[in-house]
């Protein structure tokens, strides 16, 4: 049967407002499952509202301006909608068991990989995984995030240290610098308690810097080495397994750069940092104490 043209127009016009009051309804259901902390629900409810909502914030702008005003506040809801929906995933892995956690952030991935609860998320994500027994997924999934997240700290940071232990200086220092920057561009994430910020940024930096000028320290490129890995040392207090090598590398450039300038202050710098760095055990302490005296000897000749 044919709709009179009226009827035809004032359905038409219901159509947003009824896809409004369905999109209220299911974040409404959401939010109670969220707070009920129903993971089954949560999982189920969010990707099928985070559907609708996506449909409806890609509604067609209107030719009439005087319906632009309502279009534009639908389009901001539906988004915001979208928006809940990821949040949803996020706020209820992060206070899940492991399985839970990775069930849920790989529901998030797959509904919205570009999502910034995903950007917050990834480092509890990847370890989560680790806790599951698949840690093969790790560096794979790190790689992939990456390029929708290339400032993601996380990431940055696992990826460096893989390079590092696979001997691919190159790798490892380029990733090491876009963690300091990253961090030092970075204020606290909404949610984080300044103290776990700070600690977080410090640990971070820390590995960073050392990454860094144990990478230029083996490149022979002293005046970078020297000049992260005295960042480094006051971040990395405690850290026997870096502060050892730390020294032994800031011995070799404060030596060098010593010599390089005839200064008689820093190659005994250099031999205070060497004999520091024996006093730790580890792989480079005789080393360390061969490079101090021959370093003290070196200072002793100079004027």
């Amino acid at each position: 049967m044919k709709l009179p043209a009226l009827s035809l127009a004032i359905l038409l016009l219901a159509g947003p407002a009824v896809a409004a009051g369905t999109l209220d309804e299911g974040m409404q259901a959401l939010k109670d499952a969220v707070a009920k902390k129903d993971v089954d629900q949560v999982k189920k409810q969010a990707p099928e509202l985070y559907a609708q909502a996506h449909e409806a914030a890609a509604e067609p702008a209107p030719t009439d301006a005087d319906e632009k005003g309502a279009w534009t506040n639908r389009v901001e809801f539906a988004k915001s909608v979208e928006e809940y929906s990821e949040y949803a995933l996020y706020a209820t892995a992060v206070q899940s068991p492991a399985e839970t956690q990775v069930d849920l952030f790989a529901t998030l991935e797959k509904m919205s990989p570009k999502s910034k609860y995903l950007d917050e998320g990834y480092g509890a994500y990847l370890v989560a995984l680790n806790q599951t027994g698949a840690s093969a997924k790790v560096l794979p999934m790190a790689e992939k995030a990456l390029a929708n997240f290339p400032e993601n700290e996380d990431l940055l940071l696992l990826l460096a240290d893989s390079a590092l232990s696979k001997n691919n200086p190159d790798r490892a220092l380029a990733l090491a610098n876009r963690v300091i920057a990253a961090y030092n561009k970075h204020t606290k994430p909404e949610g984080m308690s300044a103290a776990d910020w700070d600690k977080k940024k410090s640990a971070g930096l820390g590995r960073g810097y050392w990454i860094a000028g144990v990478v230029y320290g083996a490149k022979n490129q002293y005046v970078n080495c020297d000049k992260d890995l005295r960042a480094a040392l006051p971040l990395i207090q405690g850290n026997a397994a870096m502060t050892g090598p730390a020294l032994f590398f800031l011995g070799m450039a404060n030596y060098n750069l010593g010599k390089m300038t005839n200064s008689k202050a820093k190659v005994q710098e250099a031999a205070k940092f060497s004999e520091q760095s024996a006093a730790i055990p580890g792989a480079y302490a005789d080393q360390a104490r061969h490079n101090a005296l021959v370093m003290r000897d070196e200072a002793a000749k100079m004027r």
